[in-house]
């Protein structure tokens, strides 16, 4: 009689799993710091679905939006130490790890979204950098959309002059503290979770990051001046630990890049057709909105590049800024 118990019970809970699919049986972690309602988030949910469908539930990821596990800096450590699974950050965040992505913020390499698609995807010297990643302990799965870089802060900023009253917040990242030092703010460093605080109690004036960031961490209610000077383009590598990576199959490999790949086209898309309307919404809310003249910042941040070329070699920085050249040649700003 208990041996029949047994067997129906067992029987129960295989109808049990037939019944609603086959259940996940590992969880992974991907920790991001964007808000619930930001494109980051949106991208990731999308990633998740799209996991978890081409390895037939044998994976489920759990999303940890807004900082809940780490700042930036904090996941990617935790990726080299298995602590997480995914993480997705600007460029320049990866950099600690790999100084020479610092030279991917190098101010005015692209002027459209399609000519930083090309580069992130094409780019010879890119992609030999991204292929150094997994002996560090992740690698990049694809590239996911943030947009251009423009300010924020809590007076004017019409040109270069009026940035030497200011401090501006910046992320551990060379090539962007020396671009706004050549503009001429102060600098601090601290994590984006910290930002908004710091601009209300006035320990910063402002920061910088493209629209999409400032719409979902709402940096434009105590930094109202958004100005529009489009100064680096910065999109969001989406990584896998190397650890996490070693564990999936081959078939399972080709299913993680699969969803991140779609992922990615839907963050693109996401990002670069609400940019408008990103803005608009802000400018409702009572930001003040200014696209400054760009040549006075263009001049300013010009001793950068020779900068560069004495802290990571000229063949490095030369490399990168002719394959952004070529781009700008072969697909032109409309």
């Amino acid at each position: 009689m208990k041996g029949t118990f047994i067997r129906l019970a067992a029987l129960t809970a295989v109808a049990a799993v037939m019944g609603t699919g086959v259940m996940a049986q590992t969880v992974l972690r991907f920790s991001h710091t964007d808000n619930p309602g930001g494109s980051r988030q949106a991208a990731a949910e999308v990633f998740a679905e799209k996991v978890k469908e081409y390895t037939d539930g044998r994976y489920e990821i759990r999303i940890f939006p807004a900082g809940q596990l780490a700042n930036d800096p904090k996941a990617i450590e935790q990726l080299i130490l298995g602590g997480v699974d995914f993480t997705v950050s600007a460029t320049g965040s990866y950099a600690t790890h790999l100084a020479s992505l610092n030279l991917t913020a190098m101010p005015f390499l692209v002027d459209t979204y399609e000519q930083g698609w090309e580069l992130y995807d094409n780019s010879e010297w890119l992609q030999g950098e991204f292929d150094k990643l997994p002996a560090v302990g992740f690698r990049v799965l694809a590239t996911w959309e943030a947009g251009f870089r423009s300010f924020t802060t809590d007076q004017p900023l019409a040109s270069p002059a009026d940035a030497a009253k200011m401090k501006m917040r910046v992320y551990p990242n060379d090539m962007i503290r020396w671009s706004m030092e050549a503009i001429g703010f102060q600098t601090v460093v601290m994590p984006i979770t910290d930002v908004y605080l710091a601009i209300q109690q006035g320990t910063v004036n402002g920061q910088e990051n493209p629209v999409d960031t400032i719409k979902s961490l709402r940096f434009y209610e105590v930094a109202p001046y958004v100005t529009l000077t489009r100064h680096v383009y910065s999109p969001l590598p989406l990584t896998v630990s190397e650890a996490t990576w070693q564990k999936f199959s081959p078939e399972d490999q080709e299913a993680v890049m699969k969803a991140a790949a779609e992922a990615a086209a839907f963050s693109r898309d996401l990002v670069k057709n609400s940019v408008d309307q990103q803005i608009a919404d802000m400018e409702a809310a009572g930001a003040k909105i200014s696209t400054p003249e760009i040549g006075p910042f263009r001049d300013a941040v010009a001793s950068v590049y020779d900068k560069a070329r004495g802290v990571y070699g000229a063949e490095e920085v030369d490399n990168l800024l002719a394959d952004a050249a070529a781009i700008r040649a072969a697909m032109p700003a409309n």
